[in-house]
C-alpha cells in the first residue's frame, strides 16, 4: 500500500509504503504499535492459547486482536466507528464491513486468553543500563501501587462479581502493578474486586523481582509480612511507614537515620520532612517515616534516599495515563467479567506497546529521559499531527514525535 502526504505549500509530496496483510487479514495494522504487536507475535499467542479461528471468516483471530487494541485505543467510539477508524488508511483494498453485533461476536471467540498472553510478553522493564533516570546506584527502581477508580457499567453481571463502590456510585475494579519508575513501563498487573486489597494483589507479582531491583512503596503497602516477602527476593526496599508505627530504636548512624529493633528483616527508618509553597505563597509542611533494607548509611544517606523516595510519584503518572489519557476519563465498555478481563488485559498491552514506542524514542536521542516523552502525543490522532516515523499508518497514531 502506498501512502502521499501533500504539504499545504505545494511544493512536495512524501511517498513511502505501508505493509499490511493481504485480504481478509488487511484490517491489522495499529500503525506504530505494530512494529511492537507485529503479526508474527499475535498469530503465536494465538496459537498458544488455542484461539486461531478454524475457518478462514471475514473476522479472522488475528484481526480481533487489533480491533481490541484499537478499540482502546478509542474509548470515545462504539464498535463500528473503531472498526472504520481501524481500516480508514486501507483504500483500495477490499475489507469486511461486519456489524456492530459481529464485533461483538468477534471479541466473545476470542475471550481473554490470548489478550493476556500478548501483554504478559510485552511486559518487562524497558531501560538499558545507560538509559538515564531510570537507576539509582546499581538498582534498578520500580515500585507498587495499586488505582481503584477503574470504573466499570453499572450492570447486574458487573455488580454480582464487583459488588458497587459506595464512593464512586458504581462498580470499580482494584488493578496494582508493578512499574519500572524512570520509564512508567508495566513490569506485571493484577486486577481483581476491590475486597482483598492492594498489598494482597502485590504478592502475586513478587515473582517478578530481582536482586537487581530497588522496590519503592507508599504506606498502604507497609506490613512486616509483605516486607519479608519481598527481601526473600533479593530486592531492596524503600518505602513509606504508616503514621501509627512505634520503631523502637536500636542505634543511630551520624546521618540522622536510626536501626529499629525489628523482626527477622534489618532495616533503617528515616524521619523525612516535606515542605510544599503553593504558587501564591502558601505552604505546607509534613513528616513522615521512611523504611529502608539499604543498610550502609554512608553509601545511602538518608537526605539522598528521602529525594530519590519520591520517584514513586512516577508510578501516579503511568495511572493518570492509563485512566485519563486511554479512557479518558469514561467507564470501560464491557458488561460482565469475562469482557472486563479481555478489556482490561487489551488496555495495558496497549499501552505498554506505546510506552516501548516511546523509549525507543528516546533512546535515538542521546541523554534524553524517557520521562520526558507525552504519552498525550502518543496516542494523539493523527488528524492532529503527521506521521513521522517510516511504518506508520495514517489511521492509527505513530506514538512518538
Amino acid at each position: 500500500m502506498r501512502v502521499h502526504f501533500a504539504l499545504p505549500s505545494a511544493l512536495m509530496a512524501v511517498t513511502r509504503s505501508v505493509t499490511v496483510a493481504a485480504g481478509r487479514f488487511a484490517p491489522g495494522h495499529p500503525g506504530e504499535p505494530t512494529a511492537v504487536v507485529p503479526f508474527e507475535l499475535v498469530d503465536a499467542v494465538l496459537s498458544e492459547t488455542r484461539t486461531v479461528q478454524r475457518r478462514l471468516r471475514d473476522l479472522p483471530s488475528r484481526v480481533g486482536m487489533y480491533f481490541l487494541l484499537a478499540m482502546c485505543l478509542f474509548p470515545e467510539v462504539g464498535y463500528r466507528l473503531v472498526w472504520d477508524k481501524l481500516t480508514g488508511g486501507l483504500a483500495g483494498i477490499p475489507v469486511a464491513s461486519p456489524s456492530a453485533k459481529a464485533l461483538r461476536d468477534l471479541r466473545r471467540r476470542l475471550g481473554a486468553a490470548p489478550v493476556r498472553s500478548l501483554f504478559e510478553v510485552l511486559a518487562g522493564p524497558l531501560a538499558h543500563p545507560t538509559t538515564p533516570g531510570v537507576r539509582f546506584s546499581s538498582y534498578r527502581t520500580v515500585s507498587f501501587d495499586g488505582c481503584s477508580s477503574l470504573r466499570v457499567p453499572d450492570s447486574p453481571r458487573n455488580r454480582s462479581w464487583l459488588g458497587r463502590t459506595a464512593h464512586h456510585g458504581c462498580p470499580t475494579l482494584e488493578l496494582t502493578t508493578l512499574v519500572e519508575t524512570g520509564t512508567r513501563a508495566l513490569i506485571g498487573a493484577v486486577f481483581n474486586p476491590t475486597d482483598e486489597g492492594e498489598t494482597a494483589y502485590a504478592r502475586r507479582l513478587l515473582h517478578l523481582l530481582g536482586p537487581d531491583m530497588l522496590v519503592l512503596w507508599d504506606k498502604g503497602f507497609d506490613a512486616d509480612d509483605f516486607l519479608a516477602r519481598v527481601t526473600t527476593t533479593g530486592a531492596k526496599v524503600l518505602g513509606r511507614l504508616r503514621s501509627n508505627r512505634r520503631t523502637p530504636v536500636l542505634a543511630r548512624p551520624d546521618d540522622g537515620s536510626y536501626l529499629p529493633v525489628t523482626g527477622a528483616v534489618a532495616v533503617r527508618i528515616i524521619d523525612a520532612e516535606i515542605t510544599v509553597t503553593c504558587a501564591d505563597g502558601t505552604a505546607f509542611t509534613d513528616s513522615y517515616q521512611l523504611v529502608t533494607t539499604l543498610a550502609d548509611h554512608r553509601r545511602h544517606p538518608a537526605r539522598t534516599l528521602i529525594g530519590l523516595y519520591h520517584e514513586r510519584r512516577e508510578h501516579e503518572s503511568a495511572y493518570h495515563a492509563l485512566r485519563h489519557t486511554l479512557l479518558t476519563g469514561r467507564h470501560l465498555r464491557s458488561g460482565d467479567a469475562v469482557g472486563l478481563e479481555q478489556e482490561m488485559w487489551a488496555l495495558l498491552a496497549l499501552y505498554q506497546a506505546l510506552r516501548v514506542v516511546m523509549v525507543e524514542a528516546a533512546e535515538s536521542v542521546p541523554g534524553i529521559d524517557p520521562d520526558r516523552c507525552s504519552f498525550t502525543v502518543a496516542r494523539r490522532p493523527p488528524a492532529t499531527r503527521s506521521s513521522r516515523r517510516s511504518g506508520s499508518s495514517p489511521t492509527i497514531p505513530a506514538a512518538s514525535d
